[in-house]
């Protein structure tokens, strides 16, 4: 088989083999309300209008889903479809990609190991079934980090990979910014022939002699084979058009991200500011005093205690007996969690999901701290004492499995509940009971807006929520059927929501199914 075909071939089947895993083992996912918003403001552009953000706690916009929005509005309902493809296609990528920076930093049982890790913590299951944005982001992202390790300094197609996932998610500006300082202040390898390759040839030995007949100014004022300061030689480089390109390719996202805010906001900072008042809103964590006391609880949210131990045995280990090969990978995870604390200083919140990225790489550092005892010598002194951690580690796993048998059970059970409430929702809203629309539409929450707005195609912020508006006078009601509805259907754990709002008066009962009950005024 040619090799070209090769390289799809297998990322292919290991998208379809964890896709078709998933299938079997839990219910088919939806997307959530922020993706969900995105497909409805996608369609709004696609329309040439602006994004409405008029309705009650819009999510962040993220410029690459709205954009798959866009792209699938011909396809009506079938985006949904897209969009799912999309997600599970993520996680089995996010999978595969662990596995193969395991197996080039390391070895393959390392890779394998870690993948199993990563694709069965609840978090990525939860998250990635529901179709939120960090899958594909962290796909890019290793992405970037294979191509790297495979051909280091690889330039421009790291940077490309990485303007598209700043795209979803900000973290990256940071990862592009940190990788063209590499670029531009790390001196090159020496190429193979070079002198410095072969100290033995002629040439070398000619250089030499030349060498010492600098003067001693040049000779003392440059060493350690750099031709020029590292400013120097930066500066050179940024001038030249290579550098120009990959100049652009690093500060695309966030001046792309600016201007699409400022195009559909009115702001450049929209993003940001509103991502801050629904920090506020909620009541999340944020701050630099929670994210030293709640941001390691995050990051343990996703990787659980036996991972946690673990990630931190592994990263000491592999910088302690495996430096060269653990380098960049101890590079990324230390990116992936400054990121992280940079924008939780930055008023954004402090959550599990924007963990996931650090816990993939950290997860191959669990990994080594299971496996890694392989690679040392056989009469190496640490070696038994790698072991007898690696069995510590192994032990916390097998304490903990029916905490996490528990965990991916929950996210099991609640893809069903409330995928089953969701499609409910739309299955009312395909029955033809908004008909005539003769007033705004009142929800219980805000979560059930974009869903609402996108199978009836109206505008968000004709839908009014109960909870955090007041209900207008006529028009429609939604109401939910029973108590599970209303157990199932809560957005977040701070949400403000209050289900106990009444019918008003003089609306009546017009549709209803197992989850919702449809009132009418006109």
């Amino acid at each position: 088989m040619p090799q070209g075909l090769r390289n799809w071939l297998t990322p292919a089947a290991w998208v379809a083999a964890v896709a078709a895993i998933l299938l079997l083992l839990f219910p088919l996912g939806f997307p959530n309300y922020d993706t969900i918003y995105a497909l409805l403001w996608g369609r709004e552009l696609a329309h040439g209008v602006s994004p409405d953000y008029g309705a009650a706690l819009p999510p962040t916009p993220h410029p690459l889903a709205d954009l798959l929005g866009l792209a699938t509005t011909p396809l009506g309902d079938g985006a949904i479809g897209v969009t799912m493809v999309v997600a599970y296609a993520s996680l089995g990528l996010v999978g595969y990609l662990v596995y193969r920076l395991g197996s080039r930093w390391f070895d393959r049982p390392i890779g394998i190991v870690a993948a199993l890790i990563v694709l069965t913590r609840a978090p990525y299951l939860s998250n990635g079934l529901r179709a939120y944005v960090d899958l594909p982001y962290i796909a890019l992202v290793l992405g970037a980090l294979l191509i790297e390790t495979k051909r280091p300094r690889a330039g421009w197609p790291v940077l490309a990979l990485l303007a598209l996932a700043g795209l979803l998610r900000p973290e990256a500006w940071l990862f592009s910014l940190a990788y063209l300082s590499y670029l531009l202040l790390a001196p090159e390898a020496p190429a193979p022939g070079s002198m410095a390759a072969d100290p033995g040839s002629a040439s070398h030995q000619r250089g030499f002699e030349g060498e010492r007949r600098m003067s001693l100014e040049r000779a003392d004022t440059q060493s350690a084979g750099l031709i020029r300061p590292a400013l120097v030689r930066a500066r050179d480089i940024l001038l030249s058009p290579n550098g120009v390109a990959l100049a652009v390719l690093a500060l695309a996202a966030p001046l792309l991200w600016a201007l699409f805010d400022w195009t559909t906001a009115g702001s450049p900072t929209y993003s940001l500011t509103g991502t801050q008042a629904t920090v506020e809103t909620l009541a999340r964590k944020t701050g630099p005093v929670d994210l030293v006391l709640y941001g390691p609880r995050a990051l343990g949210e996703v990787l659980q205690w036996p991972g946690m131990v673990g990630a931190l045995g592994g990263v000491v280990l592999g910088f302690a007996f495996l430096r060269r090969r653990s380098a960049l990978g101890l590079v990324a995870a230390a990116l992936a969690l400054g990121a992280f604390a940079l924008l939780a200083c930055a008023g954004l919140a402090i959550i599990a999901r924007y963990t996931m990225l650090a816990a993939a790489v950290l997860a191959i550092f669990v990994a080594l701290a299971l496996l890694g005892w392989r690679m040392l010598e056989p009469g190496h002194p640490w070696r038994r004492r790698w072991q007898a951690f690696a069995g510590l580690v192994a032990l916390m796993f097998a304490i903990w499995l029916p905490n996490q048998w528990h965990l991916d059970s929950t996210v099991h059970r609640d893809l069903a509940n409330q995928g089953g409430i969701e499609r409910n929702l739309s299955d009312l809203a395909d029955s033809g009971a908004f008909e005539p629309l003769c007033g705004p539409i009142s929800v219980p929450n805000h979560r059930a807006i974009p869903r609402l707005a996108f199978d009836l195609d109206v505008r968000p912020s004709t839908i009014v929520s109960s909870s955090e508006q007041q209900a207008p006078p006529h028009g429609y009601f939604l109401d939910p059927a029973s108590p599970f509805v209303i157990h199932n259907f809560i957005l977040d754990p701070n949400d403000r929501t209050r289900f106990s709002l009444s019918v008003p008066p003089g609306f009546h009962r017009v549709a209803g199914n197992d989850s919702w009950v449809l009132y009418r005024r006109c």
